[in-house]
């Protein structure tokens, strides 16, 4: 990172700024400083990460009050300079960008992290034949159990033959207690990924330690955002009310990747019934490198509520106030008579998804 001694020229923006004024500013120059007020203000990072996700390829400076030991931080955040008062000593900012050669958690830079190195040291579980790739995989594996039943397909995805390393992903929400119990009848100590966001009903937390023990899964795992993004990004856990894509990209796409990497499947509960853009949903497909395995695919409302019925499972608390599809508290909301499960979700925004389904998130935080 370069140190500079002299004041530079160009817009010159406080870390306060607006994001909308500050990408506005960026559009029009090459170089762009953002001063810090406190070096304990987050905001500065933020702003240089997201521009960096945005394609800005510009020069961006930090000024003000930044110190020596967020040296390393200002790069992996997409900073190219550090503008220092003139015959400042620069020794400690070039100690202290050198003195880690190691990442705990992604940022803009490409650098690995220290999970992404551990995960090359770890021996890959068997592979199929070079010359079947995972889409062909896929593709014999609809041809060959998609038109079974969900056991059939559960069966063939953690066939020991099929050298895959599969997890499941459960919100333990409305529905989640059927795919659980499929699974619990398969493979209990399977592991399941539960994105805990810090933001779920209280209802949803008792009902997943319900239905852990219930069905005697031995290996749920509670996923949460990493402190030092969830600081940067929404320090006041409100993230939700101006950006909803950004709050849950911060809160589920990111640990989902980072919670299943190593892991060749992933079991999900989606169904085509639920919405327009899963109409057409395979039992197996592949989204992102890693085999998505669907089982209960072709099952409607009707289906859910037999098998909820027939093996009396328990159902999730909220479901008898009309929460039919249960996701964060601040974006679910009790469906009226004749509305769809997912109208409950996101209501009155133009978003249907969380994200962790639709396949690369924008921040390639996985990559």
């Amino acid at each position: 990172m370069l140190l500079l001694d002299t004041v530079q020229n160009g817009p010159r923006l406080k870390v306060s700024t607006p994001l909308d004024e500050v990408e506005a500013a960026a559009a029009d120059t090459e170089s762009l400083v953002l001063e810090f007020d406190a070096f304990r203000d987050g905001r500065g990072f933020s702003l240089a990460s997201i521009l960096r996700e945005r394609g800005y390829t510009g020069q961006l400076i930090a000024a003000g009050k930044v110190l020596p030991d967020q040296a390393r931080h200002l790069r992996r955040s997409g900073f190219d300079a550090v503008e220092l008062t003139e015959g400042a000593d620069q020794a400690p900012w070039r100690a202290m960008d050198q003195a880690f050669n190691a990442a705990y958690q992604p940022a803009i830079d490409p650098e690995p992290t220290i999970w992404q190195r551990r995960l090359a040291l770890v021996p890959k579980p068997p592979q199929p034949e070079a010359a079947d790739d995972l889409e062909a995989q896929a593709d014999r594996l609809n041809a060959q159990v998609g038109d079974g039943d969900a056991t059939a397909i559960l069966k063939a995805a953690l066939d020991p033959a099929l050298g895959l390393n599969v997890a499941a992903i459960s919100s333990f929400g409305a529905e989640s207690a059927v795919l659980l119990h499929l699974i619990s009848r398969e493979r209990s100590d399977l592991p399941v990924i539960f994105l805990e966001t810090g933001q779920h009903f209280m209802q949803t937390l008792s009902y997943r330690a319900q239905l852990t023990r219930d069905l005697g899964l031995t290996d749920v795992r509670l996923v949460t955002p990493q402190p030092e993004e969830k600081a940067a990004l929404d320090p006041r856990d409100d993230l939700w009310r101006t950006d909803a894509d950004a709050c849950c990209d911060l809160r589920k796409v990111r640990p989902l990747a980072r919670a299943s990497a190593g892991f060749t499947g992933i079991i999900t509960g989606r169904k085509r019934f639920q919405t327009s853009g899963r109409a057409t949903l395979k039992p197996f497909e592949v989204l992102d490198g890693v085999l998505r395995i669907n089982p209960l695919a072709d099952w409607t409302a009707d289906s859910i509520e037999t098998w909820l019925e027939t093996h009396a499972l328990p159902r999730h608390p909220l479901v008898e106030q009309g929460f039919l599809s249960i996701g964060c508290w601040p974006c679910t909301k009790a469906v009226e008579p004749g509305q769809d499960a997912r109208d409950g979700r996101w209501s009155g925004l133009d978003k249907t998804e969380c994200g962790i389904h639709m396949g690369r998130r924008r921040t390639d935080i996985a990559a």
